[in-house]
């Protein structure tokens, strides 16, 4: 599980993982779905890694894009009160500063390896 490896802020759009906030997946995606996009995603990250020219590579990566946006990854946010989306900023510098800053230390550990 997710959770149990990285922070997640307390609102659940984010965890962090290297130092960074990464965007969630969309909580209102039915298991289904989640999975079946999961598995695209998989497939793609595979292809990306076994392509055999660059060209192969550029739509493998495409398909990568495209899963994260259906899984709600990239692309618009899925939630809708009008935050913004602080995906790759440190946790430190965003509005989850004192969320951050209110961790133990073995939690900020898990997702700032530094």
């Amino acid at each position: 599980m997710l959770s149990a490896r990285y922070p997640e802020t307390p609102d659940g759009r984010y965890f962090v993982a290297k130092g960074r906030l990464w965007r969630k997946s969309d909580p209102s995606l039915s298991d289904n779905e989640r999975q079946d996009t999961v598995d695209d995603l998989m497939a793609a990250r595979r292809e990306v890694r076994d392509a055999p020219d660059d060209e192969s590579r550029k739509a493998a990566r495409r398909r990568v894009d495209a899963a994260k946006k259906r899984l709600g990854e990239r692309g618009p946010v899925w939630w809708t009160d009008g935050a913004p989306d602080e995906t790759r900023k440190a946790p430190w510098n965003t509005r989850y500063a004192d969320w951050w800053a209110g961790l133990g230390d073995e939690e900020k550990a898990r997702g700032n390896p530094d």
